[in-house]
């Protein structure tokens, strides 16, 4: 990102989490994105960065069917942004895929 952002100030003091699945595949941008999600707390934000197109369709649908709130989406030319609030009321997935670390999916 650069300096001329609309939201100045970095990430972290914005309150958002920043995952990077630039250059991965459908389906790990969703589900990366979803574990990340399940481990915040309702109302934080993650930023994700894909360059899958298909993105494109699967985040914005991964929100609707989850509880989640797409904030924004900016096409970025190879790449994708997605700014996600974690939902309030989430269907939470098994403890099996808890347990496994993010770099495992």
């Amino acid at each position: 990102m650069n300096g001329n952002s609309r939201n100045a100030g970095t990430a972290e003091q914005r309150g958002e989490i920043l995952l990077d699945v630039i250059g991965q595949r459908c389906p790990l941008p969703v589900l990366r994105a979803r574990k990340r999600l399940l481990r915040l707390e309702p109302g934080q934000l993650v930023r994700v960065f894909a360059s899958d197109p298909v993105a494109r369709i699967d985040m914005p649908h991964f929100c609707v069917e989850a509880g989640h709130e797409l904030v924004e989406v900016r096409d970025r030319g190879s790449w994708i942004e997605f700014l996600i609030r974690r939902g309030e009321n989430v269907r939470e997935p098994d403890d099996d895929l808890l347990s496994k670390p993010v770099s495992d999916l």
